[in-house]
């Protein structure tokens, strides 16, 4: 099993790709940008077949988790066949208030409990769970 981590900020998004079972980093990437011009960096770190970086137009969250998917099933350059070898996705949620002082099962009272605290981190809650959506 293999698991997708995800930080979505105000205008980035970071992911890496884990082996559950051995812990191995298999690949990260980056993209930056969102909203404005848009970039991705993506480096399968498990092959070593170096970074690759492009220029897509990446005008929100959504579109930028497609650009990553797409770099995950690359025939030659991705880590997965199919989106079934990701068992879980984990998401860097930037602030939970004092609800949440550990990981937790994402659920509807999850996503609801952070957008209640969403002021407190008002340029990345909302795009943490755009990240949280685009996963589901």
């Amino acid at each position: 099993m293999k698991i997708l981590v995800i930080n979505c900020g105000s205008s980035s998004l970071k992911f890496q790709v884990i082996d559950a079972v051995t812990e191995e980093l298999l690949a990260k990437g980056l993209c930056e940008r969102i909203g404005i011009d848009g970039s991705i960096t993506y480096e399968n770190v498990k092959d070593g077949t170096g970074k690759e970086t492009s220029n897509p137009a990446i005008p929100d969250h959504n579109v930028a988790i497609s650009l990553v998917i797409d770099a995950l099933m690359n025939d030659k350059t991705g880590v997965i066949k199919s989106l079934d070898e990701i068992g879980a996705v984990g998401h860097r949620i930037v602030h939970g208030g004092e609800a949440f002082t550990s990981s937790v099962v994402i659920n509807d009272e999850v996503i609801q409990a952070i957008k209640d605290v969403s002021d407190l981190a008002p340029l990345h809650n909302p795009a943490n769970l755009i990240g949280v959506a685009a996963c589901q």
